[in-house]
């Protein structure tokens, strides 16, 4: 049978929508036999619960997790794939970077109440793992900030364009969260016996200005396995942008494996399913498989 990879997905451990559980239901719904869960900062999908629920939908998933780095001129998500999620040091500093999203969401509460905005931050601060994306959601969904929202963007703007315009390094609202380099990410992955794979360098380009050498240099930096080159991005305007063919050739040029993920957060119509359904973008069976064998030494 035909196989259908997806090894970028995130779940409501971290700023996805479904469980995951409901995620591998709906793998198993558009056909994906090999996924990864790839939470921000965490690992926490990965219990005992969704080992033996893997195990009845005869589903096969790689662990990973995706780390939130810094640089001096953008914010890099590193992903690491096949990793111990019982490694004390991993588990220490993911531990670190979830504490540091609630000291950003009192502080970023602070700015953006300055500006006008009514933020939910009790119930926000409930969730494990809070993210900018919980924070816009939360934004842009509450009728109290209609007339502000519409005054600043002229509409109702999406989650990302609100991020980009409003909380983003150099906007109104930036706070710098505490954060590891790449760097550290990669060698934390490394550590805990994974791969590394920068996620979605096309999202680099067209929200930091980051070019290919930028890129290139990253990679040698972080030594990494893979890159994410199988990937569609959708802009601040809902735009979608295929830059696939740019990203493999790429990958073949510098000696990287080609990752490929949805980065699915949930069903909205616009953004990518898991598996990247509907998307055009069909790997040949014998890359599936050497791509498998090359995360999981197998």
């Amino acid at each position: 049978m035909e196989k259908i990879i997806d090894l970028h997905i995130h779940t409501n451990c971290s700023d996805g929508i479904l469980s995951p559980k409901e995620v591998i239901d709906e793998a198993v719904k558009n056909k994906a036999s090999v996924i990864s869960i790839a939470d921000h900062d965490t690992m926490d999908a990965y219990t005992i619960e969704l080992e033996n629920y893997v195990k009845e939908k005869k589903i096969k998933i790689i662990p990973a997790v995706e780390i939130s780095t810094k640089t001096k001129k953008a914010g890099i998500h590193i992903l690491g794939y096949n990793l111990d999620k019982n490694h004390k040091k991993l588990k220490e500093t993911l531990s670190i970077l979830k504490n540091a999203r609630h000291t950003y969401l009192t502080n970023v509460s602070i700015k953006l109440e300055q500006l006008g905005y009514t933020v939910n931050q009790d119930a926000l601060d409930k969730i494990d793992t809070v993210t900018k994306a919980h924070i816009a959601k939360d934004i842009i969904e509450n009728p109290k900030n209609e007339k502000i929202l519409l005054k600043e963007f002229g509409k109702i703007p999406s989650m990302g364009e609100f991020i980009e315009t409003i909380m983003n390094e150099g906007c109104k609202a930036y706070v710098k969260k505490e954060s590891i380099s790449p760097k550290e990410a990669s060698e934390l992955i490394k550590d805990a016996g994974g791969k590394v794979v920068l996620a979605h360098p096309v999202a680099y380009q067209y929200e930091d200005n980051l070019n290919e050498q930028d890129i290139l240099d990253l990679i040698k930096e972080i030594k990494a396995d893979g890159i994410e080159a199988n990937y569609i991005y959708i802009d601040r305007n809902l735009n979608k942008i295929n830059e696939v063919e740019k990203w493999n050739q790429f990958a073949k040029k510098n000696h990287l494996i080609p990752t490929i993920g949805s980065d699915f957060h949930n069903k909205d119509g616009i953004h990518p399913e898991i598996g990247l359904i509907s998307e055009g973008i069909h790997l040949k069976q014998e890359s599936i498989q050497t791509l498998i064998q090359y995360l999981t030494n197998s």
